[in-house]
């Protein structure tokens, strides 16, 4: 077990241990360190001074080639983490409102809306930055396919020099306020689901002992055997973000059906047109990752045996989430339903 290892196997069960002291004070530590990661890196973006313009025409008119396909889908990866969807149930759980109080559930809906939107803004405000930062300085050039997790920060510090405070040390924070970030989300959303598909009726401490144990060994052993170099562990750490892209479907699906629905969310589920453009927004993020599956089979597949394993599972991959589709009672499951029923006949 490396060091790292050990500092956030630690820190996980820390962690764990705010859950005593109430669901506030974690949020207050969420608050702290992702505005540490948003000042950090907001200083940075001001200190490297990029072009407003072709900042502006980047996010309207975007520009993607193939080579850099899978950094954009690692990005919607890190921007909406599947996992903080189950997070951030749990924690409107820990509310005590009153379901048969419609003014109250309606109150609640429109703050949880006004706080998942600040957040999700915040997250793409903060990978702005940083993309910005490292596009300004270092895109078109012979350092950038050097650059890592590992050196980077001694890459911005001879390219932007010090200034009031050393590039270097903002980077520093920033990055070690996102791993610490990473690390909390990770473990309380681990945590949540674990003990509600197994529904274990123990204490607390006793529960996330186990569970945690159990989700800390396949993290150290995937440590252990990308720990070669540094180079692959930023590659282990891209495909990390882009695994996280891939699964948002199984997570936004069922997510979609059941505010859809209303035997489930009553007076409250979401209209037809909101309904629409959720899941038009939920079709584009499929399209792109079957693109980016696409991609990596006609680029990375060598080998009968490999590329037979990975046709099936990208076809399990996509017959999933054709069956969540088809069983989600959308207009989207409606056409899928005529569209098999016209090829059987």
């Amino acid at each position: 077990m490396t060091k790292v290892d050990f500092v956030n196997m630690l820190y996980s069960f820390m962690f764990l241990l705010l859950e005593n002291y109430g669901v506030r004070k974690l949020e207050a530590v969420f608050a702290v360190l992702i505005s540490t990661m948003a000042l950090s890196f907001a200083w940075m973006f001001a200190d490297t001074k990029p072009s407003g313009k072709e900042l502006l025409i980047g996010l309207l008119v975007p520009k993607l080639s193939s080579r850099t396909i899978r950094q954009a889908v690692g990005v919607v990866g890190c921007v909406i983490m599947p996992h903080n969807v189950f997070l951030h149930s749990a924690l409107v759980q820990s509310r005590k409102i009153d379901p048969n109080k419609k003014g109250q559930v309606q109150e609640a809906i429109n703050y949880y809306g006004i706080e998942s939107s600040v957040a999700l803004l915040v997250s793409f405000m903060i990978n702005l930055f940083v993309t910005t930062v490292f596009a300004k300085g270092f895109y078109g050039s012979k350092q950038a396919d050097g650059i890592g997790l590992v050196n980077a920060g001694q890459y911005l510090q001879e390219k932007y020099g010090g200034g009031l405070f050393p590039i270097l040390y903002i980077w520093g924070i920033g990055l070690l306020a996102a791993g610490q970030s990473s690390t909390i989300t990770g473990t309380y959303a681990g945590q949540f689901i674990m003990g509600g598909f197994l529904n274990l009726r123990l204490k607390k401490s006793l529960r996330a002992l186990i569970t945690r144990s159990c989700a800390i060994l396949p993290t150290i052993m995937v440590a252990l055997v990308f720990n070669k170099s540094d180079s692959s562990l930023d590659v282990l750490n891209e495909w990390l973000n882009v695994l996280q892209s891939i699964q948002i479907p199984f997570a936004l699906i069922p997510l979609l059906t059941l505010v859809s629905k209303e035997q489930v969310m009553g007076v409250f589920k979401i209209g037809p047109a909101l309904e629409r453009v959720a899941w038009t927004v939920a079709g584009l993020v499929i399209v792109i990752n079957g693109y980016l599956l696409l991609d990596f089979f006609l680029s990375e597949v060598n080998g009968l045996l490999f590329g037979f394993l990975v046709c099936a599972g990208t076809a399990a991959y996509v017959s999933f989430i054709v069956y969540l589709i088809s069983h989600s009672g959308s207009e989207l499951s409606n056409w899928l339903s005529q569209l098999f029923s016209k090829g059987n006949a």
